[in-house]
């Protein structure tokens, strides 16, 4: 007789989402592994080298000794070198008490919602948008409500009359993810005063997701947080992940009311007792040293861009804007499709893998496909594959879209 294995797994965990764009990572890896070329545009990852003096100074720490247990909130230095950053940014005066260091930008999602949502609360968030936002919201027992965008001639707005409409007396938390994954899309000065509006009108706190704060091309980042009033009804998710090429350094911190962090240095207690010790020092030498290192990723990324929205923008059926910030194009893909014969975005997505070799997410992997969605869209990442690959990868993408034959 066969044994009757019991159910182990808590119910919860139904809940619990993912990030797919890793399985689009493992496509395109057995694709490549079967001998295929592979133009790797699908993760937001970074292959520019972290810069030299980051690096040495966490060496020097490791030498010094800073591998052991540290603060919870993370080592005094940074927070208050990381507070009087931001402050000048933003124009808000944060201090070392506004300042917990976490093991990345991610966590301070989780940890927002575990402080300040309630199993049963609504939360807006973004859709498409991060789809960590939806699944931690909903592994602790929140409703996810999400608002969309809306495609202009210039880009993406926040779909301001949908989103208001959304609110209930049992919305409690927004999320806002300005310099936007995966549309580039940025809050023009009018959609962030609404939005403050918004927040003050119906008693919201706010995620701000700057995590794309400060890769920008032209221009100059905003924050929700610096508009009147809004500093105590903001907690900053901020990343040395972008800025800094630290993706798998793993550090980041929350940054707001001091409330709020107390609440978020107690969960670090709770989680992994306190971030890692001697990156941090890296980090505070990324924030207080020299500042080249940002500045030359900043530059490698611009150029990527420009060398993708050329290309992109002359393919037939392909529609994309060229974002101030982030290093995402979000590209309307609806005449192309039409045109090849495909009615679905992720049967798209692959034919162009199989015939191309160009590695891409789609729409679907940012967030539920919500009705009345009637365009299709795929992202492209630029911050993982240099310039020369980019040019030889889409100019394949080009010429398949054209009707050209693709070399091998």
């Amino acid at each position: 007789m066969k044994a009757v294995v019991p159910t182990r797994i808590a119910t919860r965990i139904a809940h619990l989402g993912t990030e797919t764009a890793f399985a689009v990572s493992a496509e395109a890896a057995a694709f490549a592994a079967a001998g295929n070329e592979v133009y790797a545009f699908h993760l937001g990852d970074l292959n520019i080298p972290t810069p030299a003096n980051v690096v040495e100074a966490s060496f020097k720490a490791i030498s010094d000794g800073k591998t052991g247990y540290c603060p919870n909130a993370g080592i005094p230095q940074l927070r208050a070198a990381l507070a009087a950053d931001v402050s000048a940014s933003h124009g808000v005066p944060y201090a070392a008490e506004n300042v917990a260091i976490e093991p990345g930008g991610k966590p301070v999602i989780g940890k927002f919602i575990l402080a300040l949502m309630n199993p049963g609360d609504e939360v807006l968030y973004p859709n498409p948008g991060y789809p960590i936002y939806e699944s931690q919201i909903e592994f602790h027992g929140g409703v996810a409500v999400p608002y969309g965008y809306l495609e202009g001639d210039t880009g993406f707005a926040i779909d301001l009359e949908a989103l208001e409409a959304a609110i209930t007396p049992r919305t409690r938390l927004l999320v806002l993810n300005d310099l936007q994954n995966p549309m580039g899309a940025e809050c023009s000065p009018a959609e962030l005063a609404r939005l403050a509006d918004l927040a003050v009108e119906h008693d919201l706190t706010v995620l701000c997701d700057e995590a794309y704060f400060d890769i920008r091309y032209e221009g100059k980042s905003a924050s929700l947080a610096a508009l009147p009033g809004m500093a105590e009804r903001c907690l900053i998710l901020y990343t040395f992940s972008k800025k800094f090429a630290m993706t798998g350094w793993r550090l980041g911190a929350a940054i707001g009311p001091p409330d709020i962090v107390e609440v978020i240095t107690k969960l670090n207690v709770n989680d992994e007792s306190c971030p890692n010790h001697f990156i941090q020092y890296g980090a505070l030498e990324g924030l207080t040293g020299d500042q080249s290192g940002p500045r030359h990723i900043v530059e490698v990324l611009r150029e990527r861009r420009d060398a993708a929205v050329a290309i992109l923008s002359e393919t037939p059926g392909v529609r994309c804007f060229t974002p101030d910030a982030t290093f995402y194009l979000f590209a309307n893909v609806s005449g192309a499709m039409a045109a090849k014969g495909i009615t679905s975005v992720e049967d798209f997505r692959r034919a162009v893998l199989h015939d191309t070799g160009v590695s891409v997410c789609s729409r679907v992997h940012f967030g539920r496909v919500q009705p009345g969605e009637r365009e299709s869209y795929v992202r492209f990442a630029y911050s993982g594959i240099d310039t020369s690959r980019i040019v030889e990868g889409l100019e394949r993408l080009r010429a398949y879209l054209s009707g050209d034959r693709v070399e091998a």
